[in-house]
């Protein structure tokens, strides 16, 4: 693209133009008229997630100060200024630096045209002035409780996201030229994908963020040999098929979340953590959730605790012989595990010999932004929702999670779907996360109010579980955490509170990367990194912990095999599916995966 122009765009055919023009105009007319009839069959919305009300007691508190107020507004005067000159001596040839550039990682606006073109470059800095001047100007309010202060901040920059450039037709110069190049083409296949997507969503924009049809459950994902050995209404039991001629005496039982699917642990051969643990001699069991439905709207918190993880276990030990186990809780999961733990220890259970934690969240106290969505407006909302259906759909809390990483996850794929009008990446991560379950009510209620709210599982007795009261603390078994450095639903921060309350010796290692990609890491693809430190007791906080560990390339996964090894026992002749008290009920992945 040439400097101050679009010279190397073609430009449309006028007819071809027009006619799509037409049929755009088509389309967003149907679209109004189906906004309109959503509309008049759910009149006076509440306002659930108190958003109205967050930011009435910003403004007033924002008037106690009119001084800060204005000088807020003459620091933004003062940025535009500078641009205004730069971009006046960039137009007359002069060179000059950007006032401000998008923020490492920021991916909206890497077409170059938004560098080259001068008129793209003005609107970019323009926007990346006003928006960090939004929101520096509603972090620096003072007065605002946390909670009300995190909210104003977190929807701020939800509306400065929606707004950017990027996100429009005549302002985005890579959809412009898209535009042009296919007189309007582009345009009517993005009306046409939207369409679609609010029919799949009855009326809900369901982004699709990859091929659906590409992926197959148990096809060309979730693929690992295996047999189910053991199912109860809310689980499956599947038992995976060993590689090695010998395998450790303990076998691995892991409990993944309940609000995914399982087989984020076995996606593709080249990236399955399931086989890669099979390979190095363990006898792996995987608990699979059902998708739960209205007939388990009272299934609570504890009977996923002993009808899950108990009767798991009872289930590994039938089918290998073998009392002593070691266990994985991954996220939610983990907590579920925590809180069976110190159920065990408080009944005198010691099956458990070592339990890994990835991700998983036990002192809710620093919980990150999805404290945001749980005051008691948005519970009491959530709740009467679940009584009326019974569950809360999963495709809701994944519209949440996406929203904590919206430019990724929500405005680029509004951008290539409906304004580049071009079709989603398969991509076999992004269809597990479009694959969520269901939540029973009464397990779903009490999991928020008790962990989110109340953060009740880091008292002591704080929870009581079958008459058992709950405490993390005798939890004296060697404790395995895995925290990822940015990770937004399990901050690194909140995950490594959990080293204060175990009372065993406690190894904690920070990945590199994400919630999903920091724990699915296999060693042989060489990506991003791991910190250590080793250190007898673990410092009181992760900043302590951060500044005395080590550095290291690649995944954990290995450090972690060292650590679990030493646990597992000797070697033994390899168990297959089948082969103990349980019989095999059919193959892996299961029946429930699918539902």
């Amino acid at each position: 693209m040439a400097e101050n122009g679009l010279s190397d765009i073609k430009l449309p055919d006028p007819a071809e133009f027009a006619r799509n023009m037409v049929k755009i105009a088509g389309h967003s007319q149907q679209l109004v008229l189906d906004f309109l009839a959503r509309q008049s069959r759910q009149p006076g919305d509440p306002d659930p997630l108190n958003i109205g009300g967050a930011f009435l007691e910003m403004t007033a508190r924002m008037l106690t100060s009119p001084a800060k107020l204005i000088e807020a507004q003459l620091d933004l005067l003062r940025a535009y200024a500078e641009l205004w000159h730069n971009a006046t001596a960039r137009f007359v040839g002069t060179a000059t630096d950007p006032v401000v550039k998008p923020e490492k990682g920021d991916r909206r606006f890497r077409d170059a045209a938004w560098d080259e073109i001068q008129v793209f470059d003005f609107i970019k800095q323009s926007y990346l002035l006003t928006a960090r001047w939004m929101q520096k100007t509603v972090q620096s309010v003072e007065g605002l409780d946390e909670a009300t202060a995190k909210k104003v901040d977190f929807y701020t920059r939800q509306f400065v996201d929606a707004m950017a450039p990027s996100n429009f037709v005549l302002t985005n110069p890579e959809v412009l030229k898209a535009t042009f190049e296919t007189n309007g083409d582009n345009l009517v296949r993005g009306l046409e994908a939207m369409l679609q997507d609010l029919d799949d969503g009855k009326g809900r924009l369901a982004i699709k963020m990859t091929d659906m049809q590409a992926f197959k459950v148990g096809i060309n994902v979730a693929t690992a040999p295996g047999k189910v050995v053991f199912r109860n209404d809310i689980l499956e039991l599947i038992q995976y098929t060993p590689t090695t001629p010998k395998v450790y005496q303990r076998p691995l039982l892991i409990v993944p979340p309940w609000i995914n699917k399982f087989y984020i642990l076995d996606l593709r051969e080249d990236n399955s953590f399931i086989r890669w643990m099979v390979a190095k001699g363990y006898t792996v069991f995987v608990i699979s959730w059902v998708n739960p439905d209205a007939k388990l709207a009272q299934v609570s918190f504890e009977d996923y605790m002993a009808r899950g993880i108990v009767e798991a276990i009872d289930a590994v030990n039938a089918a290998t012989g073998e009392r002593e186990l070691t266990v994985i809780g991954y996220c939610i999961g983990g907590t579920l595990m925590a809180s069976a733990l110190a159920y065990m220890a408080a009944t005198g259970d010691d099956r458990v010999k070592a339990c890994t934690f990835f991700a998983a969240q036990v002192d809710f106290s620093e919980a990150g932004e999805l404290r945001v969505f749980i005051d008691e407006e948005q519970l009491l909302y959530i709740e009467e929702l679940m009584r009326e259906r019974g569950f809360l759909d999963g495709n809701e809390m994944s519209a949440t999670f996406n929203m904590l990483r919206a430019n990724d996850l929500i405005w680029s794929f509004v951008v290539n779907n409906y304004l580049l009008g071009k079709e989603p990446f398969p991509f076999d991560l992004l269809f597990w996360n479009a694959d969520a379950t269901r939540m029973p009510a009464e397990m779903h209620s009490f999991y928020l109010r008790n962990m989110y709210q109340k953060n009740l599982l880091a008292e002591p007795g704080g929870l009581v579980m079958k008459g058992v009261p709950i405490d993390l603390r005798k939890v004296t078994i060697p404790v395995y955490l895995q925290a990822s450095r940015e990770d937004h639903i399990a901050p690194a921060k909140s995950v490594y509170k959990a080293t204060q309350l175990y009372q065993g010796p406690v190894r904690f290692v920070l990945a590199g990367s994400g919630h999903i990609a920091g724990v699915i890491n296999p060693p042989h693809q060489g990506k991003y990194q791991h910190w250590i430190n080793e250190a007898k007791t673990p410092p009181a906080t992760l900043e302590a912990w951060t500044a005395g560990a080590q550095e290291l390339a690649g995944s954990w996964w290995d450090d972690w095999h060292r650590w679990l090894s030493k646990l597992s026992g000797p070697k033994v002749p390899a168990r297959q599916p089948g082969d103990g008290k349980l019989k095999v009920l059919g193959d892996a992945p299961g029946t429930y995966v699918t539902m």
